[in-house]
């Protein structure tokens, strides 16, 4: 059974047929799916949608496209919404992504510290979007010694990647893992811990092949549960039972 840690089935994209697609997922060796929200509304359907459904969980924060949004008001929610919802198991999507700067990168930062620092106060683990913004994000990290979490659809360097391990952090792997230019993607999967390492959709983005460029669902995610069984010389069960736990103990999951 498999972990999607990163699926957004709130999107818009599944509005026609979201409800066929969750029923069905447990029978495609889906085992848990963690939703995170990417601004205050998304983050209020990701709860609802893990209130629905046994094996969904959410997570609540600000993506850096909307960290605009970020004020006291919306952290106070944030904080809401995590101590009165079990399912709530991180803070994100949030932090920084400097690769078309619609949002200036002082906002960017000044939101992700202050989730960050909410979830410290929280004890929950982040979950981290960081594109093109390498230096500024291991710096966010350095100053939030307490906190952990995962990078996910990771993009850094192997070398990166370790020092966030050695920090406690776990790194995700998309449908990038998967194509055929992926060569930073394969050295990274290969390079760290095989315990620090979770598998994600991110759908409906980041499909994997033979699927790229068509609309991603966690059904998908089994593609990159091949390719890491390649990388890594195991069985497709053994990534599978890994990947799981990993994924589980990330989220605190029993």
């Amino acid at each position: 059974m498999l972990f999607d840690t990163h699926a957004h089935m709130d999107d818009r994209a599944f509005d026609t047929d979201r409800e066929q697609l969750l029923a069905a997922l447990p029978g495609q060796q889906l085992a848990l799916v963690m939703n995170p929200g990417c601004s205050l509304d998304s983050s209020r359907n990701a709860v609802k949608l893990a209130n629905s459904c046994d094996y969904i969980y959410a997570a609540v924060g600000s993506h850096p496209d909307a960290a605009d949004e970020v004020n006291e008001e919306v952290l106070e929610e944030y904080r809401t919404l995590c101590k009165l919802n079990p399912k709530v198991r991180a803070i994100g999507e949030i932090g920084l992504d400097y690769h078309y700067e619609d949002i200036p990168r002082e906002i960017q930062l000044r939101a992700f510290r202050a989730q960050m620092e909410l979830a410290r106060e929280l004890g929950l683990p982040a979950i981290v979007h960081e594109r093109e913004a390498h230096e500024d994000g291991m710096q966010v990290v350095r100053d939030f010694p307490e906190v952990t979490g995962v990078f996910h659809c990771y993009s850094g360097s192997a070398e990166m990647a370790r020092q966030l391990v050695d920090k406690g952090w776990y790194i995700g792997f998309t449908g990038v893992l998967t194509f055929k230019n992926a060569r930073k993607a394969v050295e990274v999967a290969a390079s760290i811990p095989l315990e620090r390492i979770v598998l994600e959709t991110d759908c409906p983005y980041m499909s994997p092949e033979p699927f790229r460029g068509k609309r991603n669902d966690p059904g998908k995610i089994y593609r990159m549960a091949e390719k890491l069984a390649e990388i890594r010389g195991l069985s497709v069960e053994e990534i599978h039972r890994i990947t799981l736990e990993n994924g589980k103990r990330l989220y605190r999951i029993g």
